[in-house]
């Protein structure tokens, strides 16, 4: 936890001493009353917040915010619906490497009934989104969504992005050389689109589909990848380009 996030409705209310970022900061940080702490007010800035007072059973603390931080590059994630553990790492990891949207789709091969999980209705998503902002030091986190289909997904993306879709057995052109060129090019800065299969890859009628609607087909290399991986991958190389 490099950077503590705090919601709006927490900026004003005291921090329960049960609260797991209390125990960060007495036990971690060990920080005192007095003491300050680096900060995030979730989608909004970051700064340093001061233990004000430690009673026995909250934290009181005071916050100053630096100025707003720098848009985050924006990049869209299509992936299959993946295992809810699958899930997880994604969602926290792909938070970390600045992913701003990530639609979890069902696709020709996917589970649609991993839509129904505990990780989705309990609303437990967003604490792996948060772990992948802290650990970033950024407070951004990105737009989730997992009831779209592939159809539904590709009818939300905006026409001047960069389309490529990770795929094993068509794809002829690796990530890391492939053109970076939008869809239907604009006078805008391109948000960029990767596409993902689930655990047992895209259809042939998620291709045609991808295809149809300016995807280009690229690969990572001839290694068969766990989806965790193949999302983070993509996403570096992507970011390092």
């Amino acid at each position: 936890m490099n950077l503590v996030l705090f919601e709006a409705d927490e900026l004003n209310a005291p921090l329960p001493r049960s609260d797991p970022r209390a125990r960060h900061i007495l036990d971690v940080l060990r920080r005192g009353e007095g003491d300050v702490f680096d900060a995030g007010f979730v989608n909004g800035p970051r700064g340093k917040a001061t233990v004000a007072a430690i009673n026995p059973d909250s934290l009181a603390l005071t916050f100053a915010w630096d100025a707003p931080q720098p848009p985050l590059p924006p990049t869209t994630l299509l992936i299959g619906l993946p295992r809810p553990q699958t899930a997880r790492d994604i969602l926290r990891d792909a938070t970390t490497l600045g992913a701003t949207c990530i639609h979890f789709i069902a696709t020709e091969r996917a589970d649609r009934n991993y839509a129904t999980s505990s990780l989705w209705t309990s609303g437990e998503w967003r604490r792996h989104c948060l772990a992948g902002a802290a650990q970033a030091f950024d407070t951004r986190v990105p737009e989730v969504t997992w009831t779209h289909t592939l159809a539904s997904a590709l009818g939300t993306l905006p026409d001047s992005s960069t389309r490529l879709a990770l795929d094993n057995y068509e794809a002829s052109t690796p990530l890391q050389v492939c053109k970076l060129t939008s869809y239907k090019p604009s006078e805008t800065n391109a948000d960029q689109i990767l596409a993902f299969g689930p655990e047992r890859g895209f259809g042939s009628l998620d291709r045609d589909n991808l295809r149809a609607t300016g995807f280009a087909l690229v690969h990572l290399g001839p290694r068969v990848l766990r989806v965790e991986t193949a999302v983070i991958a993509a996403l570096a190389i992507l970011r390092a380009r």
